[in-house]
């Protein structure tokens, strides 16, 4: 089975920033739209089943979908992520940010809501129970010999984290879809990502730009926060979308050759492409899908959708 829609979201705590770039099936290729806001979390699902037609959709998604495995093996009372992410409907305060190390725990893991002089990772580790630093991430959070490391799922503070769109994506979307009759299957806990696709369902992975620009063998030259850095790279994510069969639409064009705007969230409109393209490349086959047969990765911590590069061997939980 093959995907009728490919999409990819940005994710952000902040709606302003958060985008969406659709990939529809188009003979032998696909046709690539320009980034859209993802609007209305609770209408994405809908969204996305309508206009897949009733085909099968792959949705990537820019945060983290899993747990520290040492965190899943002191605090999980459940059989796997999919079902710990189910059960976070009863469990509204798991949202809450703690503005104290003192309030921190298993109920309550996400820290910091504020800035707080001498605060660490390492502190916020040993207030979770889980040892040094390290604990607070998965495998596929650390670095590689490609990229410099992922921000922690639990941390919250500055420009290196991801907390905050975790709690936003999981609480708004992930968790309301997956008490619908037709819920997401989620990738790699319930199987490789081609065999996840079904007609009338949604196949949610998720994605990391910096390793989806290394997928294209490409390289950002200056910032991606520049507009101009963004514009440079035009030519050769064209050259790139060839290789993909991807064809972007008109409004698309005219997105690559502005460096997708001089607001804010064109760095996040960039995101939201480069995404997708990845999600593409392991559609059609040009990437494996990645995950490691490791049973940590496969119920509970996860993967990067395309990564293939190892970062070194994780402690034993």
């Amino acid at each position: 089975m093959t995907a009728t829609l490919a999409a990819h979201a940005d994710w952000s705590l902040f709606p302003a920033k958060r985008w969406l770039t659709r990939a529809v099936r188009a003979g032998g290729g696909w046709r690539v739209a320009v980034p859209e806001p993802v609007g209305d979390p609770a209408q994405l699902a809908p969204r996305l089943l309508a206009a897949a037609g009733g085909g099968a959709v792959a949705l990537g998604v820019d945060l983290p979908l899993g747990l520290p495995r040492r965190y899943a093996e002191l605090y999980a009372t459940v059989a796997d992520f999919p079902a710990f992410l189910r059960g976070l409907a009863q469990r509204p305060d798991f949202f809450t940010v703690c503005p104290t190390l003192a309030e921190v725990a298993p109920d309550r893991p996400f820290y910091p809501a504020r800035g707080v002089r001498g605060m660490t990772r390492a502190a916020h580790a040993a207030a979770l129970g889980l040892g040094s630093a390290a604990g607070l991430s998965r495998w596929c959070d650390r670095a590689t010999a490609e990229r410099p490391a992922g921000a922690p799922l639990f941390w919250t503070l500055g420009a290196n984290q991801s907390g905050k769109a975790a709690i936003a994506a999981w609480r708004d979307f992930l968790v309301p879809a997956l008490a619908t009759d037709a819920p997401p299957r989620l990738w790699p806990f319930e199987g490789d990502l081609l065999r996840l696709l079904a007609p009338g369902r949604i196949a949610v992975a998720e994605t990391y730009p910096a390793e989806a620009l290394r997928h294209l063998g490409l390289r950002m030259g200056g910032s991606k926060r520049r507009q101009a850095d963004r514009a440079a790279l035009a030519g050769p994510l064209r050259v790139a979308m060839e290789r993909l069969r991807a064809h972007p639409a008109p409004a698309l064009e005219r997105a690559l050759d502005d460096g997708f705007g001089p607001d804010a969230a064109g760095e996040d409109r960039f995101d939201s492409l480069l995404g997708v393209l990845c999600v593409l490349g392991v559609l059609d086959g040009i990437r494996p899908d990645g995950a490691p047969d490791d049973p940590w990765i496969r119920l509970w911590e996860g993967w990067v959708l395309g990564q293939t590069a190892l970062p070194p061997m994780p402690p034993l939980p």
